[in-house]
């Protein structure tokens, strides 16, 4: 991308250039005497020319600090309310809550563009935190369940492999290149509705504004396309294992090539956003397609895919329908359908049901390491399953606005009376009575919750969170820090998951500045990793030698060769609050050496409780490395 904009501005400049070059009349024989002069005036457009376009670039990637809600609203989206009633918004929300548990990350928000007939969607933000996933009401009214679950999957797979904020940075790269071009369309038409007495002259300026701009328009198309194709092909796959099964892709895509209205957006503007879409929504040519061609997604899918069938799709949607109406409204609200198929109901398999918090069991530190961002058919089940397991009285409280800053801090009180007084009593500085009495009702139904339900909830009541005021969420966070600090006592686990919805948070309200992928190694974080090793390891073994054991044997995965001295911190949360934040900064490699090392370190005695395993998934999740809730077990 890089390579290619900058060779856009050298072609931009030099046709200005050449541009101010032929009004001087530079090479006319009376004008020799005026180099010196027109030297000036090109070095002064050179540099204007770059000012602009680098300026441009800037203002538009700053409209954009909002994240993934700021993208989908400049573009007309409707938000889709967390107590909507309507069935098609139900069943969309109920598919990405799925999705977003099945992942680790925060549910985003969901946005939909209702005057939009084809079928489209994308997700946008610069982290999980922040991000969006807007859908066309084509694909509410045109797709089945499955249909609109690979689609949505499609989109996370966007969301976990990073593409969204690329995504972000080119609608400003491309906006920079192309700001010639608008600028000079805006002359020609002002100017030629003004009737002023130079309009010829400035009609001129901006034709050749315009023809100079489409040069920015041309390396803008073959930049989104040189990014986007070979991504859209990986969407497509993860998608697959997101939903285990190819129909709902191929479902989708197969609608698209069949019906009339495809996935061209006809509303609203999708050069922009036209790398993000889900399908092809502005019909580019071969060149500049930022999509690869249907029939081949399609192939790749389903290799016997025949593209005979597109014509009897078009038959059978001779009369329009929406399919939401002939769907079994309980199974589509419900999430998931079973593969077709596979002769089994949905709540079959490993992850039908949640394991006792008694038990035990193997990890496999490559297995789960390979996890991160990673998904795949027992993940999704286990969503479903945490999903409706969870209480109505909490997933109501976590769906509201007002009521979602307290189930977190429900989440958050302590076992021990004296801790959970001062804890109420912080509560009670910050916010009302009545505040305080929901959190200890919800604390009531919190405590009866099984450990593989604490981040889901969480994460079900993120999005209400991310609409607070922003005043409102900075003190959310001092109180969170306050509540995990409450006389120095408030177990790891709890400080973990405060620590996580805390960073969400700051993620949520400065998402330009988040990041997800560090570029610092491990051997520039020794002292951090000894810190979060020994932390983990003291929690998880109860003798000293065990806990020294586990310390090693994860270092020794993270650091080969190093000797490393197991020495606790006496201040473990001061500890991890300077840990953490400087491991987040690790490279993708060295995060995957951390998740691997710290799988090893709480398995270190043969076994791995579930409590253990809860804490792995929400210290990852706080290093952006989120796991699915079933982790891989060794064979």
């Amino acid at each position: 991308m890089i390579v290619l904009f900058t060779i856009a501005v050298i072609c931009i400049v030099a046709a200005v250039d050449f541009i101010v070059l032929l009004a001087l009349g530079i090479g006319r024989e009376e004008r020799r005497g005026a180099t010196g002069a027109a030297g000036g005036a090109i070095l002064a457009t050179t540099l204007g020319v770059i000012a602009v376009i680098g300026l441009a670039t800037l203002y538009r990637i700053s409209t954009l600090r909002g994240g993934g809600s700021a993208v989908a609203r400049q573009l007309g989206a409707t938000p889709v309310a967390v107590d909507t009633t309507d069935f098609a918004y139900r069943r969309l929300r109920n598919v990405i809550e799925e999705i977003a548990i099945a992942s680790g990350v925060p549910v985003p928000e969901i946005f939909v563009l209702e005057e939009e007939t084809a079928i489209n969607a994308f997700a946008s933000g610069y982290s999980p935190a922040d991000a969006a996933v807007t859908v066309t009401r084509g694909c509410l009214d045109k797709l089945t369940r499955e249909e609109l679950q690979g689609v949505i999957a499609h989109e996370f797979s966007h969301v976990l492999n990073g593409d969204m904020r690329l995504n972000i940075r080119l609608i400003g790269v491309a906006f920079g290149i192309l700001v010639l071009a608008i600028i000079g369309r805006k002359i020609a038409q002002t100017t030629a509705d003004s009737r002023a007495r130079d309009g010829a002259v400035i009609i001129a300026f901006g034709v050749a504004l315009l023809a100079v701009g489409y040069i920015g328009v041309f390396f803008a198309r073959i930049i989104k396309a040189s990014i986007s194709r070979q991504r859209e092909f990986l969407a497509d796959a993860s998608a697959v294992q997101f939903t285990r099964q190819t129909d709902g892709i191929a479902g989708a895509l197969k609608k698209i090539g069949g019906l009339s209205d495809g996935s061209r957006l006809t509303s609203h503007d999708g050069e922009e956003v036209a790398h993000m879409l889900f399908g092809d929504g502005v019909g580019y040519s071969a060149l500049f397609a930022t999509h690869p061609p249907l029939v081949d997604r399609i192939k790749r899918l389903q290799p016997q895919f025949n593209p005979d069938e597109l014509a009897g799709i078009a038959a059978d949607w001779t009369q329009p329908r929406r399919v939401g109406e002939s769907d079994d409204p309980q199974a589509s609200v419900a999430g998931f359908a079973p593969a077709r198929g596979s002769g089994r109901p949905k709540s079959a398999g490993r992850a039908g049901k949640l394991p006792s918090s008694a038990e035990a069991m193997r990890l496999s530190a490559t297995a789960v390491s390979e996890q991160v961002g990673n998904p795949d058919t027992g993940d999704y089940q286990a969503a479903a399953t945490l999903n409706t397991s969870i209480p109505e009285v909490l997933s109501a409280a976590a769906h509201g606005r007002e009521q979602s800053m307290a189930v977190i801090f429900a989440l958050l009180l302590n076992a021990n009376a004296a801790v959970r007084k001062q804890q109420v009593e912080l509560i009670a500085h910050y916010h009302d009575a009545a505040t305080v009495a929901e959190v200890e009702q919800l604390a009531l139904h919190t405590a009866r919750l099984h450990p593989m339900q604490r981040l889901p909830l969480a994460a079900l009541a993120f999005p209400a969170l991310r609409r607070q005021p922003r005043p409102k969420l900075q003190i959310f966070v001092i109180l969170l820090k306050q509540l995990i600090k409450a006389d120095g006592r408030v177990s790891l686990d709890e400080y973990c998951l405060a620590r996580l919805v805390g960073v969400q948070v700051v993620d949520a309200l400065n998402p330009a500045l988040t990041r997800v992928m560090g570029r610092i190694k491990l051997g520039d974080a020794v002292a951090e990793l000894c810190d979060l090793f020994a932390v983990l390891a003291e929690y998880g073994h109860e003798d000293g030698e065990g806990a020294r054991r586990a310390y090693v044997l994860g270092l020794h995965e993270v650091l080969p060769g190093s000797k490393p001295v197991y020495a606790p911190p006496q201040d473990w949360a001061l500890a991890l609050d300077r840990a953490l934040p400087r491991l987040d900064l690790l490279t993708p490699a060295g995060k995957e050496m951390v998740v691997r090392g710290l799988t090893h370190a709480i398995s270190a005695d043969g076994m791995v409780s579930v409590n253990e395993a809860e804490l792995l998934r929400t210290v990852c999740a706080a290093l952006h490395c989120p796991l699915p809730p079933i982790l891989h077990q060794a064979a």
